[in-house]
């Protein structure tokens, strides 16, 4: 669909733009760049790129498509900066929105190809969810590699994409798969800027779920979502997630308990327990667990707890017991 000019002889404000960070993408943004050609949204489209210091062959890509993609009616937006070093995947997002024109937002990662369909059906998620994040199943690539957590993306049910926030490892809906409005995201955003180990996505998912915000998935293969030893996400520490995950649950959802039972009486268990606030473990009366074995124990010793004194372990987790009534936490 070709944009018309309008009275000054620019281009009108897109309805969608695509969101590209860009760092050292030659391999894949062949790929890419043709998929945001291939899609069937009849609207106007538009694709802002943001190049972050890539040292390889993706700015000459990149121009290349520029072209191509503005013959067929999608206007290109094109930043960068060719410092020594990146500055982050949180700040090139937050540059490719701050110089796009559109009214919703399609993220999309470098490596990764959107299906023809994508922004149509997400734009229309996006009109009936407002203040939603809208995501959408993946098919991964290569097909084996994540097998469970593949699955994990792809068939919570709409009740476990809230209930789950809190046990997950990331945010629900994965950020490759993001569409929103714009007016949301201002209203949440921007994205944290502190780099190479900050979980950008997972911070402002949280922020956009204190100020009410929904999650929203569209149950169809909208996404090729690739997997190589170059991704972003393995810069991210497990420990780094793990602080704010109980960080998060401690603020939102503990203190409206006055007591709880932490299912899962291993290291997971034992690990969340030493992880929360004296305050938060005074509020834990037992674990729950279905392994005999750790049944049969019935409560920990001082050296299974570490740093706390036996008495006071004991106190806090004098049996390993289901109890009616009572609300869990489970981490694994």
């Amino acid at each position: 669909m070709q944009l018309r000019k309008d009275a000054t002889g620019h281009s009108p404000l897109a309805l969608v733009s695509i969101i590209l960070p860009v760092h050292n993408a030659e391999q894949w943004l062949d790929e890419c760049l043709a998929s945001v050609l291939q899609q069937d949204f009849e609207g106007t489209m538009e694709l802002s790129v943001f190049n972050d210091a890539s040292k390889d062959k993706s700015r000459i890509i990149i121009e290349k498509w520029k072209g191509k993609l503005e013959d067929s009616g999608i206007s290109v937006v094109i930043g960068g900066h060719d410092s020594p070093s990146p500055r982050g995947v949180g700040y090139s997002k937050n540059q490719a929105i701050a110089q796009s024109t559109g009214s919703y937002l399609c993220f999309l990662d470098s490596d990764d190809v959107m299906m023809p369909q994508r922004v149509r059906l997400q734009h229309e998620a996006a009109v009936q969810h407002p203040t939603s994040i809208i995501g959408c199943q993946v098919k991964r690539d290569p097909p084996d590699s994540t097998e469970r957590y593949t699955r994990w993306i792809n068939q919570l049910t709409s009740d476990q994409l809230l209930t789950q926030v809190f046990t997950s490892h990331g945010p629900t809906v994965i950020m490759p798969t993001w569409f929103c409005s714009r007016a949301w995201f201002s209203h949440v955003g921007p994205f944290d800027e502190g780099g190479r180990g900050v979980p950008e996505d997972l911070l402002f998912f949280y922020e956009h779920l204190r100020k009410g915000g929904g999650v929203f998935r569209v149950d169809h293969s909208l996404l090729l979502y690739r997997y190589h030893l170059y991704a972003a996400t393995h810069s991210v520490l497990e420990m780094t997630i793990w602080t704010h995950r109980v960080h998060f649950l401690e603020e939102q959802v503990l203190p409206h308990w006055k007591s709880f039972t932490i299912w899962n009486a291993g290291k997971q268990g034992r690990r969340l327990y030493r992880s929360l606030t004296a305050a938060s473990r005074r509020k834990v009366v037992s674990f729950c667990d279905v392994d005999e074995n750790k049944i049969r124990k019935g409560f920990y010793c001082h050296e299974d707890s570490q740093d706390l004194t036996g008495g006071e372990f004991e106190d806090n987790l004098k049996s390993l017991r289901l109890q009616e009534g009572r609300d869990f936490v489970h981490f694994s």
